[in-house]
């Protein structure tokens, strides 16, 4: 995804001539998230995840969509009737898409996204909103999505598009980059999205985007995890382009939103004649970035009200599975690098019970430090120079509070220090077992 300036030597004329009323103060919506719950610009991880709004049977998530904005500029819309027109143009034409890309048929009109945060406040990217005159030639509109098969927006009621009155704050950095702006009046019919109130996102966490890639209607996109995390972003491999930039990022499992999408991979490269998608494997090229909703919380109050609960999710019944190996390595005495023993596990542990079994001979067993390492780096410490004077080890360790979180599967490692002199022994077998 490449960064969209406002400033790109673009003239923007105010169009915009109705008035609309401001609601009352108690008129906006608390979110409702009693259960479970992708975006700025960029490319495909592995499979297309995008869906418009009516291709979703999930209540959770057109809640959440129902709270995202298009920030489209006031040179494209226009006041019509009662309501207002949205100048847009066919994505398809506008980039000569070649005739497999999806949405080819539909216009663009967004030029970054944002998500309600307060009751008339709105989280965006920070590159989006930079000036004054920004905010000033610039609206929020609600409700730029595809909602009924075939009935593409073309238009918008006045009440749902609204003015950019101030800039509370906004930052753009390599690292954060978010805004905050304030509306010309309080919001009504949308529910104020939750953020994360303490700490910070953690790694392989499951994620949803939703906002307008390529300025397109809403996308809803499921699918994405953590990849790395930073000081004030984190990588993810979200299937998002740009006018993806300023979506709210959110954790599937609370629905809080956990950060921003800034930037990320080129979105496009040619085919022949005509241009594509790029696509990368799951876990390959850049990544897309993510500020951190932390870097951000100080500028967004409080919503008042009673603590959210999600039920737990009941997972699908899964058959165990055991992956072990059975070469024997001898143990070296008094030696910090110790030995390390590899197997294969084939399948992801996240929200299994995880079990990993040692059979090690030793004549003391108060010498031994034994770690067990998942595919991602994840770390748990099976045994830490106890046992004293006791001879070997025949012993299954429960790790799914360290290891149950890990996304990915891959090859797993155990590793064995002897560290102290004179008793020596060897490592038998060892398994991981997923319940």
């Amino acid at each position: 995804m490449k960064w969209i300036s406002l400033s790109d030597g673009l003239l923007f004329v105010l169009t915009l001539t109705f008035f609309v009323g401001c609601g009352p103060e108690n008129t906006i919506k608390k979110a409702n998230y009693n259960d479970d719950t992708k975006l700025s610009a960029n490319v495909i991880y592995g499979t297309d995840g995008r869906l418009d709004v009516y291709q979703t049977t999930d209540d959770r998530l057109k809640r959440l969509a129902d709270s995202t904005v298009a920030l489209i500029r006031n040179s494209d819309l226009q006041a019509s009737g009662g309501g207002v027109s949205i100048a847009g143009k066919n994505y398809g034409t506008d980039l000569n898409l070649c005739a497999t890309e999806k949405f080819r048929e539909q216009d663009t009109a967004a030029f970054c996204s944002g998500s309600l945060v307060g009751s008339d406040l709105i989280l965006t990217a920070g590159h989006c909103v930079e000036t004054l005159t920004d905010c000033q030639n610039m609206s929020v509109v609600f409700g730029f999505a595809v909602k009924t098969l075939g009935a593409l927006p073309k238009t918008a009621n006045a009440s749902e598009v609204y003015r950019c009155k101030e800039i509370i704050k906004t930052v753009k950095t390599s690292a954060a980059d978010f805004a905050v702006i304030k509306l010309d009046r309080v919001v009504t019919g949308h529910a104020v999205l939750p953020i994360r109130a303490t700490g910070d996102v953690e790694q392989s966490t499951s994620l949803v985007v939703i906002g307008h890639p390529v300025g397109l209607p809403t996308k809803i996109t499921t699918g994405g995890v953590v990849r790395s995390i930073s000081t004030d972003y984190f990588t993810t491999n979200l299937d998002t382009f740009g006018g993806n930039s300023g979506s709210a990022v959110f954790n599937s499992t609370t629905g809080f939103i956990e950060g921003i999408l800034v930037r990320g991979e080129q979105d496009f490269e040619s085919k022949g004649s005509c241009v594509v998608s790029k696509v990368c494997a799951e876990g390959a090229c850049r990544g897309e970035d993510v500020t951190k909703i932390s870097v951000a919380r100080a500028f967004i109050p409080a919503i008042s009200s009673p603590p959210i609960v999600v039920p737990p999710v009941t997972p699908p019944v899964i058959a165990s599975e055991l992956f072990s190996s059975n070469s024997v390595v001898a143990i070296p005495d008094n030696n910090v690098a110790g030995i390390a023993s590899r197997l294969q596990v084939t399948s992801s542990v996240l929200g299994r019970k995880v079990i990993v079994s040692v059979n090690i001979t030793h004549t003391y067993i108060g010498d031994l430090v034994i770690k067990v390492i998942a595919a991602d780096g994840t770390t748990a410490v099976l045994h830490q120079r106890a046992g004293g004077s006791a001879k070997n080890l025949l012993k299954s360790y429960e790790v799914t509070s360290s290891l149950g979180k890990v996304n990915v599967a891959g090859v797993y490692k155990l590793t064995v220090q002897d560290l102290a002199g004179q008793d020596i022994g060897n490592l038998v077998s060892w398994s991981v077992q997923l319940k």
